[in-house]
């Protein structure tokens, strides 16, 4: 491949507090893109893809894995639970999905171990009123070890006595730690035993992702980078401490799967056409009554992974201009359309008030992001159904107006319409970037 030319390859992430949709859209690109990449987090982003009559709920592998003949990543960046990996590859299996020789994971990639799990809930609750509000799957203890440096890792999984030795000695500081922190002793019997069985189910899949990925894009094949989580759920630049343990933007991509940052040839955001956000931490679009009981029902905004109900609110353009700031969004996709179909008006956040003065940043604490009072315009509502409209030309008036809205606002196109769960409601108008992309 000449040198000037760079292989398409695209970075899908969340624009939100998580939940967008991601499943769906990724699953639909996929299948223009030779790999899906998954390069943060862990099994606490659940991804949902409906089509046909089935449906699929994946946790940590890439929703591409359902596109036939199509190969995934689980890079170095996200934390692998063995035993939900194992158990997912079965429920795919069972559904008719074969991973062989389609699946990779990377040999850098951290373990969780079922101490962390009980030190998220220790942990959790030692907080009090002042919970994250995690999903006690043990992700952000995993990414404590790993930044502390005594994690553990997927290649020392596949050497018995090198992990035999290292895990003793972990497992024997944990315990000290929860003690004294928590009063709270871990339970240790079991777990080697019970990984090196798992490591007879995974060794198949290892391998070094980033040599395969960076291979692949040498030889001009085509990568789909994918997110979890949301940008203000970013452990750098979301509304810290309410946040993920993990690099859930754009950059994440880079340093997650070893790619280097000039191989993303563009980014895909996603945002619902409405604000949802899960667990603690400040919503100042969040509605309250009976609007939010409306577009909960509708939207079936409950979790995907634990199944607990997500707060809502008015789409927030604050929120995505920031976004689209640290993220270099290129394109934007909007999902949950059809969710407003009923709604009479339609609130839309423009900005921020603190203390009666505009703001133009996004306050970096949270005591401020509490503080601050949005600024609304009412948009029309359609009152028609846009249910499975795949043409944008078929969307009502109002419905094409508040996209414009958006995009006008943003200044950044609106490359994808979601107007349903299945795969095939979905609109992709002619002549933007994302419809080069595919």
């Amino acid at each position: 491949m000449p040198e000037n030319v760079r292989t398409k390859a695209i970075a899908v992430v969340g624009a939100q507090w998580g939940d967008e949709g991601k499943g769906k859209v990724v699953d639909y690109l996929a299948s223009s893109f030779d790999f899906t990449a998954r390069y943060a987090g862990g099994h606490n982003a659940g991804h949902t893809v409906i089509f046909g009559d089935r449906r699929y709920v994946l946790q940590l592998v890439p929703s591409g894995i359902l596109r036939p003949d199509k190969k995934a990543i689980i890079g170095a960046g996200a934390v692998v639970d063995p035993a939900a990996l194992v158990g997912e590859l079965d429920n795919l299996k069972r559904s008719g999905i074969d991973v062989r020789g389609r699946l990779f994971l990377s040999n850098r990639a951290h373990l969780i171990f079922p101490y962390h799990r009980e030190m998220d809930k220790a942990s959790e609750a030692a907080l009090g009123v002042a919970k994250i509000g995690t999903t006690s799957r043990g992700i952000g203890p995993a990414y404590e070890d790993k930044m502390a440096r005594r994690g553990i890792r997927v290649c020392e999984m596949l050497e018995p006595e090198c992990f035999r030795a290292k895990l003793e000695r972990v497992i024997a500081e944990k315990d000290a730690v929860s003690r004294a922190a928590y009063g709270h002793p871990l339970d240790p019997s079991g777990v080697l035993e019970q990984y090196l069985e798992l490591a007879a189910h995974i060794r198949g899949l290892v391998t070094d992702t980033a040599v395969l990925l960076n291979g692949a894009l040498d030889r001009g094949q085509t990568v789909l980078f994918e997110g979890a989580q949301g940008t203000m759920l970013d452990i750098d630049h979301g509304t810290y401490p309410f946040v993920t343990s993990s690099s859930a933007t754009s950059g994440g991509a880079a340093t997650g799967l070893g790619v280097a940052p000039t191989r993303i040839t563009g980014v895909l955001g996603v945002t619902k056409a409405y604000t949802t956000r899960v667990g603690s931490g400040p919503f100042p679009t969040e509605m309250h009554g009976s609007d939010a009981e409306a577009v909960r029902a509708r939207g079936n905004e409950f979790g995907a992974v634990t199944g607990r109900p997500r707060r809502c609110g008015w789409l927030d353009l604050a929120v995505l201009r920031y976004a689209k700031m640290i993220n270099g969004i290129d394109s934007l996709a909007v999902t949950k359309l059809d969710v407003f179909d009923e709604q009479p008006e339609i609130k839309i956040c423009t900005g921020y008030r603190l203390r009666g003065a505009p703001i133009t940043e996004m306050p970096p604490d949270v005591e401020t992001v509490s503080q601050v009072e949005p600024e609304y315009r009412t948009l029309p509502g359609w009152q028609k159904s846009t249910a499975g409209i795949r043409d944008v030309r078929d969307l009502p008036v109002a419905a094409r107006d508040y996209l414009n809205f958006i995009s006008d606002d943003l200044q950044v196109e609106i490359g994808m319409i979601s107007t349903g769960p299945e795969r095939d409601a979905t609109i992709v108008p002619r002549g933007t970037k994302l419809a080069s992309w595919i």
